[in-house]
């Protein structure tokens, strides 16, 4: 079974986002391409820091299925 969970995007980082989880434990940022979740959300590169977004828990622990909360 898939979990989904919160994070936010910190920034961008050429063409990666760093992603983190949304909690105030969170650990270190994960980098993703920043056009597959742009595209996933519907928005523009500029638009992804600090938007706040939900993603599912692979089992490799990569997220995914990257949605607006």
């Amino acid at each position: 079974m898939s979990e989904r969970v919160n994070v936010k995007v910190l920034l961008l980082f050429g063409d990666q986002a760093e992603v983190v989880a949304d909690a105030p434990d969170a650990g270190d940022p994960v980098r993703y391409p920043a056009a597959e979740i742009a595209a996933a959300v519907g928005a523009a590169l500029p638009e992804l820091p600090n938007m706040r977004l939900s993603a599912v828990v692979g089992a490799d622990d990569r997220l995914s299925g990257w949605q607006r909360r």
